[in-house]
């Protein structure tokens, strides 16, 4: 008991040791129980979809749609990336986008961000490729304009081109290491309600025939860069899309890279795009 008491009277007596003792309790204390809150506890960030595309084809328009559920808003030329969290859910009894994104849909829900990347020449590269190396990246949702695409193939083909070789290599390189997960792509071909636009089995075929031409322009470059000849095979491998020196490119040779190119026509305006939206839930 005389040593209970003479505790009690040393830290109830006023002394220097005894503020500089409770002072260090008062700071470190919740210190030490968040780092211990902080290792305890995981972070899990969100799995994302990422829209790119050449301007025109209706990518901020598609995220205003799923946002708002019932139309899309007025957009203009995005000039930086725009994200929004959106929820889907397993209920294989809805029918539309619509029924799925309802907070109150049955089923287990997912959340997931949807990311919108401008479409200028300028900056799509820029923001797009920096996007596509973030370890959350689920899939990618290129939306074009079928109704303009005779008119703009080349440019829409040469982004495809610069999208799907990324993606490659980036598959390439994990086979040194880690392998990264898989990223496949959707080709959402937009405005199908316009007179003029092609079916999105043309939609493919004009894609393919394309990207066949624009793999045989870029081999010659290099071939008349001046190239030293034994460092041209390494080089023109590492740039050259699909399948090694197949004559014709198709969306099937990405299958060795483990991605999965998808067609699938849709159209914004009208609200059709239920099967872009069953696509973007079976990656979440």
């Amino acid at each position: 008991m005389e040593i209970v008491k003479e505790f009690l009277e040393y830290i109830l007596t006023p002394s220097g040791e005894i503020f500089i003792v409770g002072l260090l309790i008062v700071f470190l204390v919740p210190i030490l129980v968040h780092l211990y809150i902080a290792r305890s506890t995981p972070y899990t960030s969100l799995p994302s979809i990422l829209l790119v595309g050449p301007p025109g084809g209706g990518k901020t328009s598609l995220l205003t749609l799923l946002e708002r559920g019932d139309s899309a808003s007025a957009t203009h030329t995005s000039q930086i990336p725009q994200s929004i969290e959106l929820t889907t859910s397993n209920d294989h009894g809805a029918t539309t986008f619509r029924e799925a994104a309802r907070i109150d849909a049955p089923g287990a829900h997912r959340k997931f961000l949807l990311v919108d990347t401008p479409g200028h020449g300028k900056l799509r590269n820029q923001h797009a490729m920096t996007q596509m190396g973030s370890n959350t990246l689920r899939g990618i949702v290129y939306v074009l304009d079928a109704a303009s695409l005779d008119d703009n193939l080349a440019d829409a083909a040469s982004y495809l081109y610069d999208v799907l070789l990324a993606l490659q290599k980036r598959t390439g390189a994990g086979k040194t290491s880690k392998t990264p997960n898989e990223i496949h792509v959707l080709i959402a071909a937009n405005k199908l309600d316009l007179f003029t636009a092609l079916p999105a089995s043309l939609v493919k075929s004009n894609l393919e025939a394309e990207l066949s031409r624009i793999r045989r322009s870029r081999s010659k470059g290099l071939l008349d860069s001046g190239v030293g000849v034994d460092e041209v095979g390494s080089e023109e491998q590492d740039d050259w899309l699909g399948q090694y020196g197949s004559e014709k490119f198709t969306f099937g040779q990405m299958r060795e890279f483990d991605i999965e190119v998808d067609v699938i026509g849709g159209s914004v305006l009208e609200g059709k795009v239920d099967k872009w939206w069953d696509w973007i839930s079976q990656r979440i």
